[in-house]
């Protein structure tokens, strides 16, 4: 058997990742959209809180919309006995037939470990799950949790690590979300009825409110505006997050993250799709 020392590899790895990122500032670039107070935004921009009790969760969003980007966040999540909330990060557009890219961590009761629950939707669409338990303790520090989404693909990173790509297989006939312009949302919100081992495990309510902070917000994006993109074409050059994709080393750190830290994948669950698994599942076979 051969040993990979993947410590060694991190570092060149990230840093193709992260080819270009720019420093945002949440009093400039977001807005605390619900919640009455619970949310908020201290130091010169630099830390925003939500925090949830029995009355009411928070939530944020961008104040522009974007037509594919790389966007990197620092979040600390709920402490203790989370079970029962959920914090979601993603980016959604509006409407009826939204497309979505989701984050979303399952709280868990105090030593057992969240669940990180990852999605696609387009048109309205989803059924794409792909779930994971984290390697280490996303409460006691700040995690770093990217999403990158360019006209090729979607790549969802924990601390630089690839975790999951989804393809632009249109050509197969699967839908990709690539017309509608999105906006960056956050929420900490109630959801005991399903988040924690199937809704069995409640909210404790004697440990509100559950608090997740977040920092180090980094973006590169194409803002939309008025129906005009930002980006221009001599943008998309090669080694651009606009044509990013996993090199060698980065499909190897994805595929050691899910055969040891997946737990639920929709492309392995035939009972969920009698009449056969979604296409992209059958081309990535």
């Amino acid at each position: 058997m051969v040993m990979i020392n993947y410590s060694a590899i991190l570092v060149p790895m990230l840093s193709a990742l992260m080819i270009c990122s720019v420093s945002a500032n949440f009093n400039r670039d977001v807005e605390i959209t619900w919640g009455d107070g619970r949310g908020q935004i201290t130091n010169n921009g630099d830390l925003l809180t939500l925090s949830l009790d029995k009355s009411s969760g928070s939530g944020f969003q961008s104040k522009n919309e974007y037509l594919f980007g790389k966007i990197d966040m620092q979040i600390k999540l709920v402490a203790g006995n989370s079970a029962g909330t959920v914090t979601a990060y993603y980016l959604k557009s509006a409407g009826s037939t939204w497309d979505e890219i989701d984050f979303e961590f399952l709280g868990n009761q105090s030593g057992d470990p969240y669940t990180l629950h990852t999605n696609v939707f387009t048109q309205g669409k989803g059924d794409r799950e792909q779930q994971f338990k984290l390697w280490f303790d996303p409460t006691s520090d700040f995690h770093t949790y990217s999403i990158l989404w360019n006209p090729q693909r979607i790549i969802f990173s924990v601390d630089g690590s690839p975790i999951r790509e989804f393809k632009n297989m249109e050509s197969q006939g699967t839908l990709f979300p690539k017309n509608q312009p999105m906006r960056m949302y956050s929420t900490l919100w109630n959801a005991e009825d399903w988040a924690t081992q199937g809704g069995r495990v409640k909210t404790d309510w004697s440990k509100a409110p559950f608090t997740a902070s977040y920092r180090g917000f980094n973006q590169e994006v194409c803002i939309v505006s008025n129906g005009k993109s930002s980006c221009g074409s001599g943008q998309a050059s090669s080694g651009s997050w606009l044509s990013q994709q996993l090199d060698s080393t980065g499909q190897e750190r994805m595929r050691w993250v899910q055969s040891n830290y997946m737990i639920y994948n929709y492309c392995t669950d035939a009972k969920r799709f009698p009449q056969g698994l979604p296409r992209e599942c059958l081309a990535a076979a």
